[in-house]
C-alpha cells in the first residue's frame, strides 16, 4: 500500500515539473489599503494602565475614602 502511494506522490510531483509557468510583474504598483482605526485600543489600554497605576497606589489622591 505505501509504495502505491509513494508512487502515486512521486508521479504528481515528477508531472508537476512539466507545466510551463509564467511569473510577470504586475503594470501598476500593488496597492494595500489599510483603513485601520487603532486609537480605541490605545485609549482602552491607557485606561487599563490608569486604573492598575491608581490601584496600586490608592493613598495618591487621598484614596480609601
Amino acid at each position: 500500500m505505501r509504495s502505491i502511494l509513494a508512487t502515486a506522490i512521486g508521479a504528481a510531483v515528477l508531472s508537476t515539473g512539466c507545466i510551463p509557468v509564467q511569473i510577470q510583474a504586475p503594470d501598476r504598483p500593488i496597492e494595500i489599503n489599510l483603513n485601520v482605526n487603532i486609537r480605541q485600543e490605545v485609549i482602552v489600554r491607557l485606561e487599563r494602565d490608569a486604573a492598575e497605576l491608581l490601584d496600586q497606589n490608592a493613598d495618591l489622591f487621598g484614596g480609601n475614602q
